[in-house]
């Protein structure tokens, strides 16, 4: 077969337009911002954007109760002070994921614990977790990575054999279900994300969900400064924290959670013909499918990348071949957060030098290659572009 010049060396690139913009927002989102404006309600006094969002959200993730707050990380902070987690605990949750999983538990003062993940999912992988157990263990932390649930099977009967707490941290995990349950509800608590790059957003913002009315007695009173639903305005029963959500963000939210159900199946259909496109390209090997999952939020579309198959070029050198020839919306992905020098210096600080032993997550993070949520928002000549680009970058250096 003929060898294609790669736009890297001056040939002309397989794709010369973007991806779908986002956020994707047209005059509802303008209206309901509007609507805000004008009735002079924009905060605590009077709006009910808010508490209207909390109740449609809580309800789409099947749980009771819903407390707004202004990103994903002060959620999870919460969520762990609700559960009684602090100095001296110890959290296990995984190190392949965003660093708020990991500062939201040492900013409460406990030490996370790191268990590998499972090497078909990127999730936390429970036949790891009781090992790591100790008399100090308090919470699991399970995230559900790219939209993908975690064995939460699995993964609430270990807590529960060892009465231990579960927090899921499903920031990028909207309308995602394990078994048919709705991620977030399954555990004692769930937390999510409205940050800019999500697939539902108001730029940031984040919501804790329960089931438990006392977790969310706490929260919401937490969130907002102490105060008691019964209480008076100046009575403070709790040391909290001012956490409320503006009703501007609320008001987009809710125009966003319709878009949400209108994209999942975009989202769900675009990755299922991208998923067989590159099987059917080789070298670049989608993650599998798990039946038990039965919802994708599908936030990432996670690969991984096997050098040999193209020549062994580096994973670096493909992602750079991958965005000349149009492709931008990919990326590497995570490090391992023990790894990171935040991370590592926090570490040092509790007295902890030994790094975990995590080879599936080092593996990740050399092999993966992610193509970013609005890839999904295209239609199959979208999808096509990458398997294209994909197919010419490998021909070229086979």
């Amino acid at each position: 077969m003929p060898k294609y010049q790669l736009a890297l060396e001056g040939g002309p690139p397989v794709r010369t337009h973007p991806f779908p913009a986002w956020p994707v927002f047209d005059q509802r989102e303008e209206q309901a911002i509007l609507k805000v404006l004008h009735s002079g309600q924009w905060g605590i006094f009077g709006g009910d954007r808010v508490a209207t969002f909390e109740s449609k959200f809580a309800a789409f993730q099947n749980a009771k109760f819903g407390v707004c707050v202004p990103n994903g990380t002060l959620a999870l902070e919460m969520a762990l002070r609700a559960l009684g987690v602090g100095p001296g605990d110890e959290v296990i949750t995984t190190p392949y994921t965003f660093i708020a999983t990991s500062s939201s538990i040492l900013t409460v003062g406990a030490q996370p614990v790191y268990v590998d993940i499972e090497p078909d999912s990127f999730n936390l992988d429970p036949a790891q977790i009781e090992a790591a157990i100790t008399d100090k263990t308090k919470a699991i932390v399970p995230v559900h990575i790219a939209g993908r649930a975690a064995d939460m099977d699995a993964i609430m009967e270990i807590a529960h054999r060892h009465n231990l707490r579960v927090l899921e941290d499903a920031c990028q995990a909207w309308g995602a279900e394990w078994r048919g349950q709705r991620v977030g509800a399954i555990g004692a608590l769930g937390t999510f994300s409205f940050q800019a790059s999500k697939n539902i957003t108001a730029g940031e913002g984040g919501i804790v969900i329960t089931n438990d009315e006392e977790l969310a007695e706490f929260c919401w009173s937490y969130h907002n400064v102490g105060r008691i639903k019964s209480g008076a305005w100046y009575q403070h029963e709790l040391l909290g924290a001012n956490l409320r959500m503006a009703e501007w963000e609320a008001a987009i939210l809710l125009v966003q959670l319709e878009r949400l159900g209108e994209h999942m199946p975009i989202r769900e259909a675009n990755a299922r013909y991208l998923g067989e496109a590159l099987s059917q390209v080789g070298g670049l090997t989608p993650l599998p499918d798990d039946p038990r999952v039965t919802q994708h939020a599908r936030h990432l579309f996670i690969t991984r990348y096997d050098p040999a198959r193209f020549g062994g070029h580096s994973r670096q050198e493909f992602i750079n071949a991958l965005h000349a020839e149009g492709i931008t919306a990919c990326s590497a992905g995570y490090n391992p957060l023990y790894a990171s020098g935040a991370i590592r210096r926090e570490l040092a600080r509790l007295n902890i030098a030994e790094m975990p032993n995590c080879p599936v997550t080092e593996r990740a993070a050399q092999e993966a290659v992610w193509f970013q949520q609005t890839v999904l928002l295209g239609d199959h000549g979208d999808m096509d572009s990458i398997a294209e680009a994909v197919a010419k970058i490998k021909q070229a250096w086979d």
